[in-house]
């Protein structure tokens, strides 16, 4: 994670609104999340664990509901990278 994605990261938390999709792809590549074509949709995901996913849409015009999502699959990256309770391995 670069400084550029830290800081981009808390200016969503301050304001999930006014988000291009392009900010979002910046956040997720920051964070080494892979963006890769879908159908109607691209799908995000990190591959280091694959479970933490989500969907883009292709338009500008994005919903908050995209930027808290965003800001929750950082958050859980953060904590399995830290080994926290949603490590592998961790009961």
């Amino acid at each position: 994670m670069g400084r550029k994605a830290r800081q981009l990261l808390d200016r969503m938390r301050a304001s999930k609104s006014g988000w291009s999709r392009n900010d979002l792809v910046a956040l997720y590549t920051g964070y080494g999340f892979i963006v890769s074509h879908g159908s109607s949709h691209d799908i995000v995901k990190h591959p280091q664990f694959p479970a933490l996913r989500a969907t883009l849409p292709r338009h500008d015009d994005l919903a908050k509901a995209y930027v808290a999502h965003a800001i929750a699959l950082i958050d859980r990256l953060e904590s399995l990278q830290a080994g926290g309770p949603d490590a592998p391995g961790v009961d």
